[in-house]
C-alpha cells in the first residue's frame, strides 16, 4: 500500500499543475502601463505581461508571483536570485544579453518623443536645441539616446525619472520640455486624458523578450513554448484588445 501511495505522489509531481508545481518570481516595473503596473484599485500587479505570464504559467504547470521593483536594479536582482525572470516590457539588447538570456521576442514597439498638446516642438528641434528631455533611467531608450547624444553632440539636457508616467507628470508641470519613451506607455497616458501628444518616432523599434539567468534553460523552454501556445490562442487577441485597443 505504501508503494502505491509513493507512485501516485510521484505521478502528481510530474503532472502540470501537480501539488509541487515549481514556483517562480517575476520582477516587474510597477509603473509601466500597459505592460506591467500595480493596479490603483486592487493594489495588485496587472498589465499585458502579467496576464500573459499568468496564462502561460497555468498552461505550463508552474506558479508565478509578480514582484514590483525598481527598474534600474532589476537585472542585478535577477542574477542575485531575488527573482527568477523579468517579464515586463524589457527590450532585448546586446548589452543585456551579455549577462542574461532572453526568450524569443514577443512584441515590437517604437520609441517616440512626447510633448504637451500645445507645444510647437518638433523632433528636429529637440535634437538641435538645448531642451530639457525626460527619459526613464535604466531603460534601453535612455542608454541608446545618451550614446547617440555623445556621438552626434546633441545639445539637449537629459533628465532621468523612475518611470515614464513620472516623466509625463513633469512634462505637464513644465519642468521638462519633452520626454522620450516607448510608444505604448505614451498611448496609455493619452488614453487616460493626459494632455500630451506624440510628435514622432526615433530610432529602431525595440523587441521585447523575457529575461532569465543564463543557465535557466528549462525555464527558457517553458516560456518559449508558453508564448507559442498563447499566440495561437484567442486569448492573445483578447489581451491586445484589453490593453492596447487592437
Amino acid at each position: 500500500m505504501k508503494k502505491v501511495f509513493f507512485l501516485l505522489a510521484c505521478m502528481l509531481l510530474l503532472l502540470p499543475g501537480g501539488v509541487q508545481a515549481k514556483d517562480y518570481i517575476n520582477g516587474i516595473d510597477p509603473n509601466y502601463p500597459p505592460f506591467a503596473y500595480v493596479d490603483e484599485k486592487t493594489g495588485q500587479p496587472a498589465g499585458f505581461d502579467v496576464d500573459s505570464l499568468n496564462w502561460i504559467a497555468k498552461k505550463q504547470g508552474f506558479k508565478v508571483t509578480h514582484k514590483p521593483m525598481a527598474w534600474d536594479g532589476i537585472i542585478p536582482a535577477l542574477n542575485a536570485r531575488e527573482i527568477d525572470l523579468i517579464c515586463s516590457g524589457m527590450s532585448i539588447t546586446r548589452e543585456r544579453a551579455k549577462v542574461v538570456q532572453f526568450s524569443n521576442p514577443y512584441w515590437d514597439v517604437f520609441r517616440v518623443f512626447v510633448t504637451k498638446e500645445d507645444s510647437q516642438l518638433t523632433v528636429e528641434k529637440i535634437l538641435t536645441t538645448k531642451v530639457n528631455l525626460g527619459v526613464q533611467r535604466g531603460t534601453s531608450e535612455a542608454l541608446a539616446l545618451k550614446k547617440e547624444q555623445e556621438q552626434k553632440k546633441y545639445p539637449f539636457v537629459l533628465r532621468y525619472y523612475d518611470s515614464a508616467p513620472l516623466a509625463i507628470a513633469d512634462l505637464l508641470n513644465g519642468r521638462i520640455d519633452a520626454a522620450f519613451m516607448d510608444e505604448l506607455p505614451a498611448d496609455d497616458a493619452i488614453s487616460k486624458g493626459r494632455k500630451v501628444k506624440k510628435i514622432g518616432t526615433h530610432g529602431d523599434p525595440d523587441k521585447f523578450g523575457v529575461a532569465m539567468r543564463k543557465y535557466d534553460n528549462d525555464l527558457r523552454k517553458l516560456i518559449d513554448d508558453g508564448y507559442k501556445q498563447l499566440m495561437q490562442d484567442p486569448y492573445w487577441k483578447e489581451l491586445q484588445k484589453k490593453y492596447m485597443n487592437k
